[in-house]
């Protein structure tokens, strides 16, 4: 069958995996619940009679502000069924970030996860004139349940099962879907509205690269509202995948010890975790264990794709594969192929090691206006260049403009901004091609690789420009460093704002006898002070004269979404953390200490 709007995936659920047990699984109270294809195509079903019976038309806004969950998909395809638009959105929002969403989208009705987030928004229902309702997947007592809207669709199934099917037929592939926010890491959010189309044809490239099975289990990990995380979950059920959700970022070990999946999708940063935290456990070892575990680290670094290293260094992966790296893939459950990596730089230290353990990192580049992926790596040659984000995925045109940004055409191209044509016109030209504000150059003709964020590149005092973002992906290679953020707008010099991994420097700390009872004090010591204008003079060194960090500043905050310095896909948040640390920056720049 020919699949081209997002619930046509349905379909061929009933035509080619009606008889899959596990097509989604979550869980409930720490067990593992599963949806057979014959739920999740009656569930959607039975959502969309419900919404039907509620008056919802076509182009009217919902949103969902959940966790990963089976649920989110039942309302998500229901929605997509009636012609209504899916406005999915972050479980890590205040108040007013929900507000200005979804006053602008004009929302409706919101599908909400947990109690937590229904009592944050309930006296939004006072202040927003388009919201209705607000409905809950956990079950919690005097609060409205998303399956009143079930039980509404089986009671209705027979007055609008021909409707529906009418309204679905009505569909066309270039219908808008769903409307994301983005965000807003450099600016204002906005609103990028996508069709079937987009997402469809983009699901489908991907398919072809991941290359899942229906006998294969997807984790889901990232925050399913996310254009990628979304992407992977459209890939996975056209390939006919058992999906799984992980409980949280919190539970991911586990979640993958039980479920032993074969593919999953990952931001940078929960690869550094992980690679972190499995050099501590080799910093543990003693004598020749330590010796070899650190060998084994030593020839994963080096690792060239294709067998480049020659035939003496292939016979020691081998061995370092059976005594060390064996054990990687057995704590991700034994049965990864790929991982798919998007979001924000890799390093690519992380990338060869992960490749040299049998763990194919596919690293990807893409946006939410692109659906999203634009360019990735495969997991073999010719279209396999380590340290690139890869070459164009099917059905994509790519071309670097004149000043090096990138510009992409194809399906995957967004419809365009809501209510904000003249956004539009500025990212889309008139032959279709989109204006990404990313920076890069294409290697061998084919390979990408980004040099930098366009509206990230800062100019220092004597016109030099830098760029923030390589600068921050070598030094976050350092175990002390958790974030850091480089700044010098307008200044004579590079400095950087440190959020140290406290982990790491509260045992070394301890070493140096060093109290670490209170972190304000830590990052107060001379010792540490000096420790970490170490760290960053050894970078430097590889540092053009303008890009040298001269000047750091360590704050005692971990930066994360909930805090607001971070996007929920772990971004830096740049304009917020200029605001939250104003004074830190002033001192910075105004300060006669001497440079590192």
């Amino acid at each position: 069958m020919s699949i081209t709007r997002t619930f046509d995936l349905l379909q061929q659920y009933k035509e080619k995996y009606f008889q899959k047990e596990d097509a989604l699984t979550g869980k409930v109270n720490g067990q593992w619940v599963k949806y057979s294809s014959a739920d999740y195509i009656n569930n959607s079903n039975y959502i969309s009679y419900g919404l039907l019976a509620l008056g919802i038309k076509k182009g009217d806004k919902i949103a969902t502000i959940s966790n990963n969950r089976p649920e989110w998909n039942f309302v998500d395809m229901g929605l997509a069924q009636t012609g209504a638009i899916h406005v999915p959105v972050f479980t890590s929002l205040d108040k007013e970030g929900y507000k200005t969403i979804f006053t602008h989208a004009e929302v409706k009705f919101v599908f909400v996860s947990d109690r937590s987030l229904a009592t944050k928004l309930s006296s939004l229902l006072d202040e927003i004139a388009t919201l209705e309702k607000i409905y809950l997947f956990d079950e919690v007592p005097g609060i409205a349940n998303w399956k009143e809207i079930l039980e509404l669709g089986k009671q209705n199934e027979n007055k609008f099962k021909t409707e529906l099917e009418k309204i679905k037929s009505e569909i066309k592939a270039t219908d808008a879907v769903t409307l994301i926010y983005t965000s807003g890491t450099t600016g204002n959010s906005k609103g990028v509205v996508l069709s079937h189309q987009n997402l469809i044809s983009n699901a489908k490239a991907a398919a072809a690269v991941f290359q899942l099975q229906p006998h294969h289990r997807y984790l889901s990990i990232l925050p399913i509202c996310h254009v990628g995380e979304r992407m992977g979950n459209y890939q996975s059920q056209y390939s006919g995948c058992s999906i799984y959700y992980a409980e949280s970022l919190g539970s991911i070990g586990a979640d993958l010890m039980d479920v032993k999946p074969h593919g999953f999708g990952a931001v940078p940063r929960i690869l550094e975790k992980v690679y972190d935290k499995i050099i501590d456990k080799g910093e543990k070892l003693t004598g020749i264990k330590r010796r070899i575990f650190f060998w084994a680290i030593n020839i994963g670094l080096q690792y060239k794709a294709n067998g480049e290293n020659g035939i003496g260094y292939e016979l020691k992966l081998k061995l370092a594969n059976k005594i060390v790296f064996s054990k990687w893939r057995e704590a991700m459950g034994g049965n990864i192929i790929s991982i798919g990596v998007g979001g924000a730089a890799l390093q690519p230290r992380l990338e060869r090691v992960f490749w040299a353990a049998g763990i194919k990192l596919l690293n990807m580049y893409g946006l939410t206006e692109t659906s999203p992926i634009i360019t990735i790596n495969r997991a073999t040659s010719p279209l396999l260049k380590l340290g690139t984000v890869g070459a164009v995925i099917d059905n994509v045109e790519l071309k670097i403009a004149a000043d090096g940004e990138i510009l992409c055409k194809g399906n995957n191209v967004m419809i365009g901004y809501y209510k904000d044509e003249e956004a539009t016109k500025l990212s889309i030209d008139k032959d279709g091609w989109f204006y990404t504000g990313d920076i890069g150059i294409l290697e061998e003709g084919k390979f990408l690789r980004i040099t930098d964020r366009k509206k990230e590149l800062f100019k220092l005092s004597n016109g030099k420009y830098v760029s923030p973002q390589g600068i921050e992906n070598l030094f976050k290679e350092s175990v002390f460093i958790d974030q850091l953020m480089v700044i010098g707008e307008g200044e004579k010099f590079t400095s950087a704002i440190i959020s140290p991994e406290f982990d790491s420097l509260k045992k070394w700390c301890r070493d140096k006898k060093i109290d670490v009872s209170n972190k304000e004090e830590i990052i107060k010591n001379p010792e540490v002070i000096a420790h970490y204008n170490s760290i960053v003079a050894g970078f430097n060194k590889s540092l053009g004269s303008d890009e040298k960090v001269k000047r750091v500043r360590l704050v005692s905050d971990m930066w994360t979404p909930d805090s607001g310095e971070l996007s929920p896909t772990l971004k830096l948040k740049r304009r917020i953390i200029m605001q939250k640390y104003k004074s830190i920056v002033d001192e910075i720049f105004s300060h006669n200490e001497v440079m590192i």
